[in-house]
Parts: C-alpha cells; structure tokens; sequence
C-alpha cells in the first residue's frame, strides 16, 4: 500500500540538503526478503535532478514511517546506490537525517563491534553480527556535492548494512546456513500470509 504523506518539518540534513518544506511525499512499499531484487549489485547514480531529491524525500519518511535507522534504495525496489540513515533514536533526541548516494567505505577500524541486527526487508528477526567499529565513508549527496566523513558505533553499523544492501548483501548472509534458511522460510510464509490477506 502507498499512502501520501505531507511533511511540513524543514529540517537539515547532516552532510547535504535539507527537506523540503510542505511537500508532498509518498510512502514507498518496501521489499520483503526473498526477493532477487534484494540481491542485485546497484548502479552507481550518474543524475543529480529533483527526481532524485524527491525520492530521497520519500524514502527518508518510508524509513521513520516504518520505522527504521536506515533504508538502501534496493529495499524500495529502486536498484540504484542510495541510502538514507538517521540513528538518533531516543524520542526526545534531533532528528539528523542522512541521504547518501554513491556511498564508499574508505577506511574502517580494526577494531570490532557486534551488534543485534534487524532489516525493514526481513521484518521482526535479528541477529548480532560483527562489523568494524568504525568506518570512513565518502558520499555525494542528492545536488552531487562531496562529503566525508568518519561513524563510530551504531552509525557506523548501520552504515555498513546499508551499504551491503546496495552490493546484494543482507545480514543475514553473515550467519551460519541453518539459521539463514530459517529465517529466509519465515519471511517466504510472512509473503505467503500477506498475499493471502
């Protein structure tokens, strides 16, 4: 279902543009795993116009509307290298919205961290799994500009899932076969009720 959101909170976006004001964006469906448009390498983005900011717009509210801390573009069933991410999530903290196209991990620590894993594309299973604590990610945002910049902890967790996504990865490929084919049967009778519904 696509519902029709109007957002009139003009805020900043960390590292690029912010939202536009009084707009109307629409809610973008968001794939449910499996589904071989999940496990796509995407396409570098090579145009920077208003269809791009909108849907960047759209997938920022798709991600709070679920909600979530991070959506790739693939989820949305858009194969292309964007993601957007805002990991404050305590209700009385600043929203700070990211919107990252053509992202690229130029460093990250030796040091790692596990955290417990969700995705908005295989709803309702986690499972910790371990990245580097710290990354450094280059990025164009939606006008083309240049950015950098270093994640610590859960931005920089996040970061990394999203940025498997855009590669045809889900955390769930970091797991041991037997628990993967669990879950990935559970989200097969998830779609299988939903069809049903």
């Amino acid at each position: 279902m696509i519902k029709g959101v109007a957002l009139f909170d003009g805020g900043e976006l960390r590292g690029g543009r912010g939202l536009t004001k009084c707009i109307f964006m629409t809610l973008k469906p968001i794939l449910i795993h499996p589904d071989p448009r999940l496990k796509k390498v995407c396409d570098p983005v090579t145009e920077f116009d208003r269809d791009l900011a909108r849907f960047a717009d759209d997938m920022l509210q798709t991600m709070y509307e679920a909600p979530g801390i991070g959506l790739a573009a693939p989820q949305v069933g858009l194969t292309k290298r964007m993601l957007v991410m805002d990991c404050v999530k305590e209700a009385s903290g600043t929203p700070e919205p990211m919107v990252m196209v053509n992202p690229a991990v130029t460093w990250s620590s030796d040091e790692k961290n596990v955290y417990e894993e969700g995705c908005l594309s295989i709803p309702g299973q986690y499972a910790d799994v371990e990245r580097p604590k710290m990354v450094r990610v280059s990025w164009l945002d939606v006008e083309g500009k240049a950015h950098e910049e270093e994640f610590d902890a859960l931005w920089a967790t996040c970061v990394q899932h999203e940025i498997d996504h855009l590669d045809g990865i889900l955390f769930i490929d970091y797991l041991k076969p037997l628990k993967r084919q669990m879950i990935t049967r559970k989200m097969q009778k998830l779609k299988r009720d939903r069809t049903r519904a």
